[in-house]
């Protein structure tokens, strides 16, 4: 069913194209990293940016969300999508971070998604940014859609989409592979008329120009 080689060419385009790719959230520490991952479910990484710039300043470790004012924090991520409930597992997060892991972030999906708010894609963030190691691959909705357009998956569900990839990708390109992902999509095979003239993958996509894709490059994205 899959094409492991096809597959395999992808992921070693990608690296010469992205060959360090880092999340953008801004961040100084894993638990600022964490919270910002939190935070962006839903929501632009330059809206999260936004918000932890101030948020930081007030919350600096993870006794100060574990004994935040529920409705003080939630004014303080006013602008997050959900914000409301964003706010309640932050409180909780930071209880059992402080809890159960003495305050550090464990290094796996399991004991990671142990801390509410941090599902498996999360989870597999904060390995990859903080510990630069894969246990498997990000799948948010740009990986998601590159993925389908590339004919790596014909699934939406991002369980599904995740171990299709984890099927036809070599590990060692995992860590690469769901960071350039998630930057390919942002900013060249964008949802509304993907860069293809300028795509590192355009010889190879079976979608190039067909998505309602550009020749050149387009301002913004």
């Amino acid at each position: 069913m899959f094409d492991k080689k096809f597959a395999e060419s992808i992921a070693k385009l990608l690296k010469t194209k992205y060959p360090d790719p880092k999340t953008e959230l801004v961040h100084e520490n894993e638990m600022q990293l964490a919270v910002s991952v939190m935070l962006s479910a839903q929501t632009t990484d330059k809206k999260v940016n936004e918000i932890t710039s101030k948020l930081f300043k007030k919350y600096k470790t993870w006794e100060d969300f574990a004994n935040a004012n529920l409705t003080e924090l939630q004014s303080d991520i006013r602008g997050v999508n959900f914000h409301l409930g964003k706010a309640k597992r932050l409180i909780k997060a930071g209880r059992v971070v402080t809890a159960e892991f003495k305050g550090v972030l464990p290094d796996t999906i399991e004991q990671l998604t142990k801390i509410p708010g941090v599902a498996r894609k999360s989870a597999n963030v904060i390995i990859q940014e903080i510990w630069n190691k894969a246990e498997g691959i990000v799948v948010d909705t740009h990986v998601t859609r590159v993925s389908n357009r590339l004919g790596l998956t014909k699934n939406q569900d991002a369980v599904k989409i995740e171990k299709d990839l984890m099927t036809q990708i070599p590990k060692e390109y995992w860590r690469n592979f769901s960071g350039a992902m998630v930057l390919h999509g942002r900013y060249v095979c964008t949802a509304r008329k993907p860069k293809c003239g300028d795509c590192v993958l355009n010889k190879v996509c079976p979608s190039a120009f067909k998505s309602g894709g550009t020749l050149t490059a387009q301002a913004g994205g």
